[in-house]
């Protein structure tokens, strides 16, 4: 067991070192990224330049340039924008970081209770007009764009009826700090959950429904209702159970890809300042320690999420702890 940890953890070192290096070799690859012309301003001297360049240790080697860089950003933690100078980009993520947080883990709540329920009861139902339904309304969810559904959901509760009894309650787009105010954080996020929700409900309830009926004849299943279990109890505990790694697996992904700034869109359709938000901000600047920032900390999260999913193998999938 200890062997198998220290096996994975050096994969995830050995991961996150490979993303960071890409990262930072693309980022000097790419024509016109040379940062040195944007902090020393319009107009520079070549004295001015070169003090900048020197300054900020452009004039190093490579390898020293990415050792520098990765020791201010994990171990001193002073690692500056190059696009806002003085403005330490670990605080910065910081701040945005637990946005993105609460939008992906609110919106995943909504997305795994319904899409579980939808899936199930299709499952349940499977070749009838309820399965059917079902079915349709996901896939229609599927397909809606996430920023058209934001534009419209912020129509109906900022401009056509904010004023009515009806939504009246949502506050104007942006970020209300849980310690600030738990029920202002709530009104802030919730319109914002639904919308992210929608676009996973119909993919999961429908993978969560092949999965169920592929397993509704196999032996141990037979086994159960040869028990004289009920078929609720059935598919529930047994079905539901041995279907939901495929879930688990692409919901392992999906949250981590989310929380690293994957909810780019609603972040941007209901102006909170999150992850998603900041990196692409990064981008359009060119700003190489906030883009190896953003980078970073969702690599952090990919790696994690798919360290976890394989433990959850091991709860739900007897298979995968014997070795078969």
């Amino acid at each position: 067991m200890l062997l198998a940890l220290l096996k994975r953890l050096g994969q995830t070192v050995f991961v996150l070192f490979g993303i960071s290096v890409m990262v930072f070799l693309v980022f000097l690859a790419t024509p016109g990224t040379d940062p040195t012309s944007r902090i020393a301003g319009k107009n520079a001297s070549p004295q001015t330049i070169e003090r900048v360049r020197h300054e900020y240790g452009f004039d190093q080697p490579l390898p020293v340039q990415y050792a520098t860089m990765m020791k201010k950003l994990f171990i001193t933690r002073d690692l500056a924008s190059y696009a806002n100078r003085g403005e330490l980009v670990v605080p910065e993520l910081a701040k945005s970081a637990p946005i993105t947080l609460s939008l992906a883990a609110g919106a995943a709540v909504i997305w795994v209770s319904v899409s579980i329920l939808m899936g199930t009861v299709a499952a349940a139902f499977r070749n009838t007009w309820i399965d059917r339904t079902l079915m349709m309304i996901g896939l229609v969810g599927l397909s809606i764009p996430v920023f058209w559904l934001g534009q419209v959901a912020n129509l109906i509760t900022q401009a056509r009826f904010h004023d009515t009894w009806l939504f009246s309650w949502v506050p104007g787009p942006g970020y209300i700090p849980f310690s600030e105010s738990p029920l202002g954080w709530f009104r802030a996020l919730v319109i914002p959950w639904c919308t992210l929700a929608v676009l996973f409900i119909g993919l999961y309830a429908r993978i969560l429904r092949a999965d169920l009926v592929s397993v509704m004849d196999e032996d141990f299943m037979r086994t159960a209702r040869a028990k004289g279990l009920s078929p609720l109890r059935v598919l529930l505990v047994h079905g539901l159970r041995t279907s939901m790694i495929s879930f688990i697996s692409m919901f392992g992904m999906d949250f981590a890809q989310l929380i690293g700034g994957g909810a780019l869109l609603t972040e941007v359709v209901f102006g909170l300042g999150g992850v998603g938000r900041l990196t692409y901000q990064a981008m359009g600047a060119l700003d190489l320690p906030l883009i190896m920032a953003s980078v970073m900390y969702s690599a952090v999260f990919v790696v994690l999420a798919n360290a976890l999913v394989d433990v959850i193998y091991l709860v739900l999938d007897p298979r995968v702890r014997d070795g078969r």
